[in-house]
């Protein structure tokens, strides 16, 4: 009988290997779809769209971007929590999903630590602090000293409530004791339409996104807020620079499953990805031409970043004073 048990479990273990190669080896066989939680034009969705392009030619298979922006991407994400994880619905979303919603929503329609499975950290994304061209200031002090003569009436725009713009001034305000009022989009490209037209007057945004704008002077750059200056933007300092060196901000862009997603579709998708982001040619038009980095890293990777990102968030909600929705 003992022997039967053994022999039992070694071919239902044999079994499901054999169907975990299977299903590798069969994936995809039909479209896949990635849903970006924003509106089309950020870069998320333009790097989400350039890679899952070439991934196209080489899975054989159409590869469907969704754009279901809203609610700080609360209404994307969802939908991808609550699908199949078969490998067919993935999210390309950024921190602001899996990070910083935590601390700002009373309740999630998914759960940030249990309801995806990490697969690839695809870039990271340093920001500047970016201004309407009608701002009448050059500087981060210039920034704080508007800010003090008009309490409460110097506008920015943001692409949702705890996105990387609203905690970020949030924390100038709470750190230089000055009032700023926050105007949320529903993504990176209507936030930087308003501040092109002067509906706002301060935001955030890549080289990527922001660099168009800049170039037809409807916006101009304030600071880099990152560890060096930006190649294309030699001659506008970073915010430790001018003096503000807690005005630091970067984006990644992350590429998740819902949870329960075999291990090996996890792994062929990184593979995948990695190959398509590390590809010299592709990697010079498509990420650092645009003022990105390329991670590339594993599911490992991702999860600990989202782990290490979350204490650091806490502490920056808190101190900005951000209320929950």
């Amino acid at each position: 009988m003992q022997t039967r048990r053994v022999l039992l479990c070694a071919a239902l273990a044999a079994l499901s290997a054999a169907n975990a190669t299977a299903q590798t080896t069969d994936w995809p066989h039909k479209p896949v779809r990635i849903i970006v939680p924003f509106a089309p034009g950020g870069g998320i969705d333009v790097l989400t769209r350039s890679v899952m392009t070439e991934l196209s030619t080489r899975w054989k298979q159409p590869v469907v971007i969704e754009n279901r922006a809203g609610a700080g991407s609360l209404i994307g994400a969802e939908a991808v929590a609550k699908a199949a994880p078969d490998g067919y619905t993935l999210l390309a979303t950024v921190n602001q999903t899996l990070v910083s919603n935590r601390f700002l929503y009373r309740s999630l329609p998914y759960d940030p630590d249990k309801s995806f499975e990490p697969i690839t950290l695809m870039v990271n994304s340093d920001q500047m602090v970016i201004a309407s061209s009608t701002f009448p200031g050059n500087t981060l002090k210039d920034v704080v000293e508007a800010a003090r003569r008009q309490p409460g009436g110097l506008t920015y725009g943001s692409f949702g409530n705890g996105s990387q713009p609203h905690l970020l001034f949030e924390t100038i305000g709470a750190r230089e004791s000055v009032k700023l009022l926050h105007v949320p989009y529903k993504g990176v490209t209507p936030m930087l339409t308003a501040l092109a037209g002067g509906e706002v007057m301060l935001g955030t945004g890549s080289a990527a996104v922001a660099g168009p704008l800049i170039a037809a002077g409807k916006i101009k750059p304030i600071a880099v807020a990152g560890a060096s200056r930006m190649v294309q933007y030699g001659q506008t300092a970073t915010s430790t620079e001018q003096g503000y060196p807690y005005v630091k901000t970067s984006i990644w862009y992350g590429l998740f499953a819902p949870a329960g997603m075999p291990a090996a579709v996890i792994a062929k998708i990184h593979a995948d990805v990695r190959s398509v982001l590390t590809d010299p040619s592709f990697a010079e038009k498509q990420v650092t031409a645009k003022g990105l980095t390329v991670v590339a890293g594993d599911a490992a990777q991702l999860r600990r970043v989202i782990q290490d990102e979350s204490r650091l968030t806490a502490e920056q909600v808190k101190a900005a004073g951000v209320t929950l929705e």
